[in-house]
């Protein structure tokens, strides 16, 4: 039976171009969709999973990030927590090649919380009253613990001498240790973040970034 004539469209380079772009923009929205979902599901039951505590909220995002109205005082995405002013007594040893300076950055986001002087349940604008206690607050007295905020790039670990380039040496994470561990506008900055990650990818006790067994977390930067 004739079913009539039968129309064709011509799709030319344009209509192509925009159907790819199309599917690339789903892609990756699901993508990030399911790093969301996983990212949820890493921080339930972490030393970061404050939704139990009893202190604010049931959201286990909430005591660090807001959708709306968000600080800028850091650059930290959508940042919702009051932020530190207080001063550090820093690391220091006649070995190190580095120079060190306040911690700003990533670095400060953690110790609006692991300093002391700042409530857990500081955020969303209200002044909280619980404090963070335990070996978990560093406190202002930082000379006893890694320096944080200051430059590693290729000159300072030739300049040092034990310490692996950054920008070539591999990280163990899929990429170099600048790419992948660094901060900064130059990827070259050490801060807390380095070793540790809040939201617990890897899982690790700690929040480590990744596993330290046989010291592998510090031998990534340091060749000894």
């Amino acid at each position: 039976e004739n079913a009539g004539p039968q129309i064709t469209t011509r799709r030319g380079p344009r209509a192509d171009r925009k159907e790819g772009l199309m599917r690339k923009i789903v892609g990756v929205t699901l993508g990030l969709v399911f790093v969301a979902g996983l990212a949820g599901a890493q921080i339930a039951g972490s030393e970061h999973d404050f939704s139990a505590q009893g202190w604010g909220t049931t959201e286990i995002c909430q005591p660090c990030h807001t959708p709306h109205n968000a600080s800028t005082a850091l650059p930290v995405v959508l940042w919702n927590h009051e932020v530190t002013s207080a001063s550090y007594t820093l690391y220091s040893s006649p070995t190190m090649n580095a120079t060190t300076g306040q911690p700003d950055g990533v670095s400060k986001a953690c110790l609006s919380c692991h300093d002391g002087t700042v409530a857990l349940d500081s955020f969303g604008g209200s002044t909280g009253t619980t404090f963070i206690s335990g070996p978990a607050n560093f406190g202002t007295d930082l000379s006893n613990d890694h320096p944080v905020s200051f430059t590693y790039n290729n000159a300072l670990a030739t300049a040092d001498g034990g310490l692996h380039p950054p920008t070539t040496q591999a990280s163990g994470l899929g990429g170099t240790i600048a790419a992948d561990m660094l901060f900064g506008l130059g990827s070259d900055q050490v801060e807390c973040a380095s070793c540790h990650d809040v939201h617990n990818a890897a899982n690790l006790q700690s929040l480590l970034l990744k596993s330290n067994a046989g010291s592998a977390l510090c031998l990534t930067c340091h060749a000894k």
